[in-house]
């Protein structure tokens, strides 16, 4: 099988490293049925700590081709110049599938550039819902799993939010990428990364901060709430950590925020994604407004503040690790103080085994698919 990968995010290369991983020892093992994967990458995420290095940390094949299209306008405008690239690549390669990952930009470009040249799509982390279609990302990915005919679920509600919408052909409930990710290289970070240690910072004495969704960061009276938070909550003896998105840090500037906040709360540059996981199991707490570091947060049994008015993994909340608080600044504060609550474990979220799940599925598909054109007529 010639598949194409489509990514352009860091939470897509760390989501990919899993199934990249499952192809390589796939095609190992196997005597037939080989996979052939080659990644593009459409440059949405611009900045090397949050690109480039993350082919090497995770051991990612090398993209095949890079669109470069970070930074370079509305979505609209992104969209259309990844569709435009993606386009390009598929007519002269031709792959039997595309797989897509998440819920970006570059997610709905593939899907709907491969769907319109009738290449079927694979969508990872199909079925998840904020319900909140003000934010880009659920538009992306309701699109992009109305457009795909194989959808790998994360989660048993992630299931059921798709059969509501009508698809129930092709949908796998196949446990989450992310968690294989956090078993995997959650044990290797400890000796891939000095952070704790060049940044001074005592584990379980420090809060991490990130916060990078376009609600947040485009509305000034949002930022600046949750900028009066993270100063606030900001000590001495327990500092807030925030490595902070280059679109963030334009905000902050814009909006006259990043002088006062630079007074009070550890600022970094993007960081790694070996220094990231460190971050994330030493934190006493993460503040985010990142799906994906909502996940990463319980697979390291961190307490997760959400900053958003929504979750798509409610599991996290209504098994005790995750509250959403939105960016009222006393709901944040007093959830970062509040006495730990009863909390137990997700079963949902699998045996760390998923990336293999779906190579075998997609190999089971495509079997089926060979044998369905051999009978056909003519």
């Amino acid at each position: 099988m010639k598949l194409i990968t489509i990514l352009g995010a860091r939470p897509q290369f760390i989501k990919a490293a899993t199934v990249s991983r499952a192809i390589v020892e796939h095609n190992r093992r196997a005597t037939s049925d080989h996979i052939e994967e080659r990644i593009l990458h459409t440059g949405q995420h611009y900045d090397a700590n949050m690109s480039d290095v993350f082919f090497h940390a995770l051991e990612i094949p090398r993209p095949a081709w890079n669109l470069q299209c970070g930074g370079i306008g509305s979505h609209a405008e992104a969209t259309a110049r990844m569709m435009t690239g993606i386009e390009r690549v598929l007519l002269d390669e031709r792959p039997d599938r595309v797989l897509v990952y998440g819920d970006t930009d570059s997610t709905l470009a593939g899907a709907l550039t491969a769907a319109k040249l009738h290449i079927p799509v694979a969508h990872v982390e199909a079925g998840l819902r904020s319900f909140n279609r003000r934010m880009p990302e659920e538009i992306n990915r309701v699109l992009t799993d109305h457009l795909a005919d194989r959808l790998f679920c994360p989660t048993r509600a992630a299931v059921e939010h798709l059969r509501r919408e009508g698809i129930t052909d092709g949908v796998m409930h196949t446990g989450d990428v992310m968690y294989d990710a956090a078993l995997i290289f959650g044990r290797l970070a400890a000796g891939r990364s000095t952070v704790i240690e060049s940044l001074g910072l005592t584990p379980k004495a420090f809060y991490l901060a990130t916060v990078h969704r376009a609600e947040n960061t485009d509305d000034a009276t949002r930022l600046t709430a949750i900028v009066r938070a993270l100063i606030e909550a900001s000590t001495p003896t327990c500092p807030v950590v925030w490595p902070l998105h280059p679109r963030t840090r334009s905000r902050l500037e814009a909006y006259g925020l990043l002088a006062p906040l630079s007074d009070a709360v550890r600022l970094t540059d993007p960081v790694d994604y070996w220094d990231m996981v460190r971050l994330e199991q030493s934190a006493a707490a993460i503040l985010t407004d990142s799906g994906g570091i909502q996940k990463e947060a319980y697979f390291h049994r961190t307490p997760c503040v959400t900053l958003r008015d929504e979750t798509e993994w409610t599991e996290t909340v209504e098994a005790g690790w995750n509250s959403v608080v939105g960016c009222d600044p006393d709901r944040i504060l007093r959830a970062l103080h509040a006495p730990s609550p009863t909390r137990h474990e997700i079963a949902d979220y699998g045996d760390g085994h998923a990336a293999e799940k779906i190579i075998e599925a997609l190999l089971q598909n495509e079997v089926v698919r060979d044998f369905a054109e051999s009978c056909a007529p003519g």
